[in-house]
Parts: C-alpha cells; sequence; structure tokens
C-alpha cells in the first residue's frame, strides 16, 4: 500500500486549472520528486496534500485513510509535516524555541517539557544548528533558516516530508549538503516528497520524479527516464 496517494485530484483557481485531474502516489521509504515550470501547480499540490486547501474534486489517502479536506494541523497530527517555498520561521524565537514548538505540536497535551527540549535538541544537531540554539531564528542565513524550517518539521515526528524547494538560493557546496542531509533523513525512516527546480539534486537523490506542466502530470519514472522523456526535454529541462 502506497503511504500517500492521490486520485483525480483537482483544484481550480477561478477558471484557472492549477491542478487537474491528477494520480500521484509515494511509496513508504521512497524520496520522490516534484518538478515542472513555474505555475505547474506543484505547491498547489503540496498545499492540497496538507490541508491548505481543499481540492474541488478527487481523494487524497495518508496509509489508506481518505485525509481530503482535513485540516492542516489535523494531517499534521496524522503524519505529514512540511516546509515552504518562502522560509517561514517564528523570527523573533530562538532557534530552539522554534523547533520546541514542532516537538510540543506533535506531541499530546502535557508531554514533559524537559523531555521536549532534548527532542528539539536533538533535530538542531541532526541538522547542525546546536551551535546557534540560543540565536534569534531571524539572524540565521537562508541556508540555516531553511535547516530550521527542516527542524521544526520533522520534530513534529512525521512518517511523511513535503519539502517544498528547499536548495533555492543555495550556493553549490549548499545545495551538495543539503542533498545529504535530505538522504540522512530518509535513514531516519522518513518518506520524502520534494518540489524542487536544482535538477542536480532531484537526478541525484530521488528514486523516482513527477513531472507537472498546466497543473497536469505529464510524466512520470526514474531520473534516467525523466532526463530522455522528450514532452519533458521540451517543456521544462531544454535539451
Amino acid at each position: 500500500m502506497p503511504l500517500l496517494e492521490g486520485k483525480g485530484v483537482t483544484r481550480y483557481f477561478g477558471g484557472l486549472a492549477a491542478v487537474q485531474h491528477v494520480d500521484f502516489y509515494v511509496d513508504p521509504g521512497e524520496i520522490v520528486g516534484l518538478i515542472g515550470p513555474n505555475g505547474a501547480g506543484k505547491t498547489t499540490l503540496f498545499n492540497l496534500i496538507s490541508g491548505a486547501l481543499v481540492p474541488q474534486s478527487g481523494t487524497i489517502r495518508l496509509k489508506g485513510e481518505n485525509i481530503t479536506g482535513l485540516k492542516p494541523h489535523v494531517i499534521c497530527h496524522k503524519g505529514i509535516a512540511r516546509t515552504f517555498q518562502l522560509v517561514r520561521v517564528f523570527p523573533n524565537m530562538s532557534v530552539l524555541e522554534n523547533v520546541l514548538m514542532g516537538v510540543l505540536f506533535g506531541k499530546p497535551d502535557g508531554y514533559d517539557r524537559k523531555q521536549a527540549r532534548k527532542d528539539a535538541e536533538k533535530w538542531l544537531d541532526f541538522v547542525g544548528l546546536s551551535a546557534v540554539k540560543d540565536w534569534p531564528a531571524r539572524s540565521l542565513t537562508l541556508v540555516n533558516q531553511k535547516r530550521l524550517e527542516v527542524a521544526r518539521a520533522l520534530a513534529t515526528g512525521p512518517e511523511l516530508l513535503l519539502l517544498d524547494e528547499l536548495m533555492a538560493g543555495l550556493n553549490p557546496t549548499e545545495v551538495a549538503q543539503t542533498m545529504e542531509l535530505v538522504c540522512r533523513i530518509r535513514e531516519q525512516g522518513i518518506t520524502i516528497f520534494m518540489v524542487e527546480h536544482v535538477m542536480k539534486a532531484i537526478m541525484g537523490i530521488c528514486d523516482r520524479i513527477m513531472v507537472l506542466h498546466h497543473g497536469e502530470k505529464i510524466a512520470e519514472g526514474t531520473p534516467q527516464e525523466i532526463a530522455n522523456n522528450r514532452t519533458v526535454i521540451e517543456v521544462y529541462l531544454g535539451e
């Protein structure tokens, strides 16, 4: 059974089909890439999965359970966490407090505060931010704000992590380090569905890639299959 599955997922904005009759699935333990030109519907699909938007038709299932149209906090508690295309940290809170928010949000009421702090520190160490845990989040560089957002998402205890352009704006060294981080997240038993424009990352770490164009799925396959797909080359990759 797929961990995540969508059938006929559709969302319009006015007369524009942002996502149209899209079928998709993500198996446990996979890293699946989602690519396509700007405006293809990638972030909209993530918003539909995470509950920020509600599909007008179609169904989305997590471990066989219909989660279509549930509120974002309910979907998070069921095991889906995400990062955002534009980084959304709590700027005036410390780095540690940001991740502590994720821990406490993902745990039942009354969860031990000392243990919650240990959990938060564990995830900060995992992403390499232990040394700046007392800094205000606004003072971090872009790459470290992105890592903080990942740590906060991981702290909720997800089975599936949605990464929306995690590598946008990073230099080649930072991209390589972030690719390594994504692989280490998978080693923690967490499945990953990622939107990305950095083709080195998509081709280098994804097991399978799905391509959207004008809201429709136009291709799906291994990185090699996508790299050689004539339609994908014409609409997105280029020669």
